[in-house]
């Protein structure tokens, strides 16, 4: 039986490594000077999702058995952050996104995620009840400059404007090009956590219009804690992006971000109840009606007598 995403959830990251198939399961095969050839054998039935890096190789035979085992494939950037591209087993479960999806196609129930996700970032009554999406747009940036401010007078760096120009990159202050770098980083982990959920990146509470409007959302929920900070620390630095980026790694160690993305995407999309993930070697193609809700598969629906 493999473990239900909600149950145990892990995320291994892997590079400059040869992930192949043998006799016996997955390996990651590791080329050293001193000692040779080392392999690694990768408990893939308890993987929900494996990031490749930099200098990764992977066999279809290997691929084909983490699809089988229902584990999410991210080729990912240095460290895990960066997400390119993804690979997506057959069998991960629709729950969560047709649960996301319910949700957002609903204007009350979209309102009441973007309130949420709200109070989460800056405390419970924060955002008045009754509260509309313009409304909570000024709440958010009332309390982001705030803690500009706050962080500004800390590190006795004056005024700061937060300013993000990809057409003028090298002209941008040393905080804005760590925040700008050490946000992305954050973007990338956002992203595969959410494709190891089944869910989209792109159907978004707060933002729209984007494959990457779901990760902003969810992103924005952890930049006050992880990011933010970081990025004002490396105010006087000559190198802030690389910094950032290394300063960002180094956190997520002490943040157990993976795990807690999971838990706080459940608990937006599902408030009410801890939905579980099935097991995808016991769930089955189900089928839709518009009266049942859903019907089991693989059953004969016909109404003639068998002859």
């Amino acid at each position: 039986m493999l473990p239900r995403i909600a149950d145990s959830l892990s995320f291994l990251y892997l590079d400059i490594v040869r992930v192949v198939q043998d006799d016996t399961g997955v390996c990651a095969e590791i080329t050293s000077v001193d000692r040779g050839t080392e392999t690694v054998y990768l408990p893939t039935a308890a993987l929900g999702c494996v990031l490749l890096g930099p200098g990764t190789s992977i066999t279809a035979r290997a691929l084909a058995t983490l699809a089988r085992h229902g584990t999410t494939v991210v080729i990912a950037g240095a460290g895990g952050v960066r997400c390119y591209a993804a690979v997506l087993p057959d069998s991960l479960t629709t729950v969560w996104l047709e649960r996301q999806v319910r949700v957002w196609a609903d204007d009350t129930s979209r309102l009441a995620v973007a309130t949420a996700m709200y109070e989460q970032r800056f405390g419970r009554g924060t955002a008045p009840a009754g509260s509309n999406f313009a409304q909570l747009r000024g709440f958010e940036g009332d309390r982001v400059k705030a803690l500009y401010r706050l962080l500004a007078q800390q590190h006795r760096i004056g005024r700061f404007r937060r300013n993000y120009d990809p057409k003028s990159w090298d002209t941008q202050d040393p905080v804005n090009l760590a925040l700008s770098s050490a946000n992305t980083c954050l973007y990338g982990i956002v992203h595969a956590a959410i494709l190891a959920l089944g869910c989209s990146p792109a159907l978004g509470f707060i933002h729209s219009g984007n494959q990457q409007a779901f990760v902003y959302d969810i992103a924005d929920l952890y930049k006050a804690e992880l990011t933010i900070p970081l990025a004002f620390s490396l105010h006087s630095s000559p190198y802030p992006e690389a910094e950032a980026r290394r300063g960002f790694r180094d956190g997520l160690q002490l943040f157990r971000l993976l795990p807690r993305i999971v838990a706080d995407i459940q608990r937006l999309l599902a408030p009410e109840q801890q939905m579980a993930t099935p097991d995808p070697e016991e769930q089955l193609v189900d089928l839709w009606d518009p009266v049942s809700g859903v019907l089991p598969g693989g059953v004969n629906y016909s109404t003639e007598q068998t002859l």
